[in-house]
């Protein structure tokens, strides 16, 4: 080995030049997702697991403790995630985005979560960059429900609405519009209809697509989701505290995607009247085996999570597997999108850190191309090295 291929450098990308290197760049974000949906539908990944299809490794605050100064569950969304995985193809890398969250933060100026994402050599370990992730875990996010959307939405999407106006929903909103240029109308559905979120929302739209003639924050949930093609659900809430929709408050035609909480009233209608699908099938598995939480007297509970409501018809017998299909597998053509302009589809997406990977890679390739960021010396000759 020679000594020049000991040393390591990666490429720090701070906030400032994740932006340079074009983060928000929503329409190309859509593309490397639709490709890493492709993968995933190949089997071209590893995530966490047995199964490969973890979604990460979180770290859950006991409720109390008798050690003073000891991390409690005391705030909404107090948790360290950890999320590690590789994603094949082109790209043939290993990532792994590991963040905090604490619904305090938001007292102290921060936001809720603060993430960092690291891109590693997947033959040697060595780290490839280093950034700050997240627009990166934004973006990403908000471009699964664009590429659920070319499959199983209608082609002529002319009205949008989006239920819990944050940053999520933000991105979710620049991926529908870099898809859809006959937009009408918005509907925004706010923890009120003065809510400062809302307003900010409501701002934001008009400053990226001032052409869209109508934008409505909404009084209810019922109003919020009639009579829309589009809904992107992206609430924080607290447990048991999510949207709770009646399912035949939806139009013909209508296509939900759910990225956080939300409940069905009438899981019937769901069941019998709903095409459906999930961004990974074992990653639901799992949950129901992590999360699913009963009453005292063994009833199931609501998890707020779609896919899990999903996993749990099938091993009731109510629904089959094969009518719960992976976004990738639809992608790919070995599973039917959208056949007609009647059918509403229902879609549950929570996140993989596979996207992160699609994502950070051609960020991290794109700011090595321009000369953005700074590259940092591990070292130069590892001190512990064998055979030194």
């Amino acid at each position: 080995m020679c000594e020049s291929s000991r040393s390591i450098r990666f490429l720090y990308l701070d906030e400032e030049d994740m932006l340079k290197a074009g983060v928000l760049d929503a329409g190309r974000c859509v593309d490397t997702t639709e490709e890493v949906f492709s993968l995933l539908g190949k089997g071209d990944v590893l995530m966490g697991g047995r199964d490969h299809r973890q979604h990460g490794i979180q770290l859950i605050f006991p409720q109390k403790s008798d050690i003073p100064g000891f991390p409690l569950e005391d705030s909404a969304d107090r948790r360290f995630m950890s999320m590690p995985a590789y994603l094949g193809g082109r790209f043939h890398v290993a990532g792994e985005k590991y963040y905090g969250s604490n619904a305090r933060n938001n007292a102290r100026g921060l936001p809720r979560s603060i993430l960092m994402f690291t891109l590693s050599d997947v033959e040697t370990g060595q780290p490839l960059s280093y950034m700050s992730a997240n627009l990166l875990s934004a973006m990403r996010t908000g471009a699964v429900p664009a590429v659920a959307a070319r499959y199983c939405a209608k082609k002529d999407v002319r009205s949008l609405s989006f239920l819990g106006p944050g940053e999520i929903n933000k991105a979710v909103f620049l991926a529908f519009s870099s898809q859809y240029k006959n937009i009408r109308t918005v509907k925004i559905k706010g923890s009120s209809p003065t809510s400062r979120s809302a307003a900010a929302m409501k701002e934001f739209i008009r400053k990226n697509r001032p052409d869209i003639p109508e934008i409505i924050v909404c009084d209810t949930l019922r109003e919020a989701v009639s009579g829309v093609d589009l809904i992107s659900e992206a609430v924080s809430a607290r447990y048991r505290q999510w949207p709770v929709i009646d399912p035949q408050w939806l139009s013909p035609g209508t296509t939900l995607v759910t990225s956080g909480y939300i409940e069905f009233s009438d899981p019937d209608f769901v069941a019998d009247h709903c095409r459906k699908a999930v961004d990974s099938y074992h990653m639901y598995e799992d949950y129901v085996k992590v999360y699913q939480q009963y009453d005292e007297k063994g009833n199931r509970l609501p998890s707020g999570f779609l896919g899990m409501d999903f996993i749990n018809m099938v091993g009731d017998g109510r629904i089959r597997k094969s009518s719960v299909p992976e976004i990738g597998e639809i992608v790919n053509g070995n599973a039917s999108g959208r056949q007609n302009d009647d059918e509403i589809w229902l879609i549950g997406v929570n996140g993989m850190p596979i996207l992160d990977i699609g994502w950070g890679y051609e960020c991290y390739h794109r700011a090595a191309e321009r000369g953005i960021g700074t590259w940092l010396k591990l070292w130069d000759k590892p001190y512990m090295a064998l055979n030194a």
